[in-house]
Parts: structure tokens; sequence; C-alpha cells
């Protein structure tokens, strides 16, 4: 087998993209000549790597046994640009990824727990769905992800090895609104009431879930918002232009003018915040951040 370190990069980034389209855009490369790579890449390894499936691209088995392998090398040839170019560091890197609201309650308490662990660390975070963050764990581009899930709280790919998931803390969904109008001076709300309110939700697709709607709400919501932004969202409910749901946990950064209210005549809607990293034995850096993350959340 004969693979160009070219070609590793795009099995990775195919993994974390889910399509070749979005890979070529990453890479900065064009549609064709990510094709092109991929074509490349299973010929010389005799085996099929990538599927086509209504959701997107994903890794065969032999992807995925070659997407681990690819790992390594790929981190062991940027240690070597590193060392060449005398810009080695002992410092260890360790790429966070979060959910989006849990960048505001759980990274900055996170990041200064790790900043007193010892200037050896070199600590760097994307947002992202929780979807997406689990691709990114498979490809490598992330060491330890918090993700949230809904029940029955399995939020895992099914892809093998398993991803290895702890269980942080639990939190309840509540609804947004604004402290003042229809919803004034309430600290609950009657499912049937919302039937008809209008929705700030995020942007969502096949693979990823609408957010900002409650859950098995009769009818199709009333989206009157869409945005990913958590700051713009919970304007937007101070404003009085909307309701969203919001995690309580979240209570404690709510802008001023909105409150969170308790859905009635409905099942109580847990979120569990989990943390999930490949399988195998952490580095001292990864461990050092799931104990902060834990004791944080």
């Amino acid at each position: 087998m004969d693979f160009s370190s070219t070609s590793l990069r795009v099995l990775r980034q195919v993994a974390e993209s889910g399509s070749f389209t979005a890979a070529a855009s990453q890479l900065g490369y064009t549609q064709s000549a990510v094709s092109r790579q991929a074509a490349a890449l299973e010929r010389s390894a005799g085996a099929v790597l990538f599927e086509r499936r209504f959701d997107g691209v994903h890794l065969t088995p032999a992807g995925l046994t070659l997407l681990r392998h690819a790992r390594t090398i790929l981190d062991s040839v940027a240690e070597a640009e590193q060392e060449l170019a005398g810009s080695s560091s002992p410092t260890e890197l360790v790429r966070l990824g979060m959910f989006p609201s849990a960048g505001a309650l759980i990274l900055p308490p996170v990041l200064t727990r790790l900043a007193t662990a010892g200037p050896h660390l070199t600590v760097t975070t994307r947002e992202a769905t929780t979807p997406v963050l689990i691709r990114a764990l498979r490809a490598g581009s992330i060491d330890v992800a918090v993700l949230t899930s809904r029940p029955p709280h399995r939020p895992s790919d099914g892809e093998s090895p398993q991803l290895h998931i702890e269980t942080v803390a639990d939190t309840e969904l509540l609804v947004g609104a604004a402290t003042t109008g229809m919803f004034a001076g309430r600290t609950a709300v009657h499912v049937d009431e919302l039937v008809d309110a209008p929705w700030i939700a995020a942007p969502s697709s096949g693979a990823e879930p609408l957010l900002g709607v409650w859950p098995g709400l009769p009818g199709r919501p009333r989206i009157v918002h869409t945005t990913r932004d958590w700051m713009t969202k919970l304007q937007l409910v101070a404003g009085g232009f909307g309701v969203t749901t919001v995690p309580s946990r979240m209570s404690i950064v709510l802008p001023h003018g909105v409150s969170l209210l308790r859905v009635e005549g409905a099942p109580p809607e847990v979120r569990r915040i989990l943390l999930a990293r490949l399988p195998g034995r952490p580095g001292p850096g990864i461990s050092a951040a799931i104990r902060a993350i834990t004791s944080v959340a």
C-alpha cells in the first residue's frame, strides 16, 4: 500500500465533514480533486473506504480501520514538520469540542482550571453540534467532546470501536420567554399554549435535530427566526420576538428580560451532558481536561 499524506488528510476530512464537497471546502481543494484522491486511496487500499448514504458520506469498516492509522501517521508528520522547522514545543496539545450552550457555562471555568495545571498544556476549543463533534472525534480533529443527548440517551454513531462515553450531568429543558408579554409573571406554561407560539430555533438538517422548539409539539411549529448563536437567540427572546427552549443550567447566564418556564401537560424533557473520547488510555493532558470538565459540570 502506498498512501500519500494528502490522501490521508482527505480521508480524515471526509470522515469529519460527512461529504466530499464539505471536505473540499475545508481543505481548499476542488470537489473533483477530493473525489480523485478518494478513488486513488481506495485503489491503493484494495477496498471500498467510502459509502454514500442519504445523509452523506460515511466510512466503511475498512475506511474506519485506515482512519485509525491515518490519525497516528498525520500526527507524526505534524510533529516532524515542527521539529524540522525548529518549532517543537514541550507543551501537550488538548483539543476540546463542546455543544453550543456548553460554552457559556462550562468553557471559561474549565480553561481556568487547565491554566493552573501548568504551562505544559496548550488548549484549543471548537463549538459544534453533537453529530459534528462525534465525527470530529472519529477523524482525530479533537481529543475530548462535551456532548448532549436526549432520551434514550444514545448519542454514539454506532461505529466501531465504540467511543468512550461517560455521563457528566443531567439538565431539564425549559422554555425561555420574555418577562413582558403573553407569559409575563408566569413560572409555567401548558404545552397547548405553545402550539401557536412564535419559535426561535437553530437551523436543522437531516443529520441534526431541530433545536429550540419544544419536542413533540403538536402540529408544525411556527418558526419565525433561526440562528445558531445563543446570545442572538436569547436577545430575540428578551425583545419579545419569540420563545425558545433553554437548558435549566443556563439560568445563571440569562440576559435581562428573559424568564424560564416549566412546561406542563407534557413529560419532562431531560438533556444529558456527556464526555466522549476515543477508546484507549488517555494521555495526561486529556485526563486533566476530563477532570476539569467533570468538576465544573
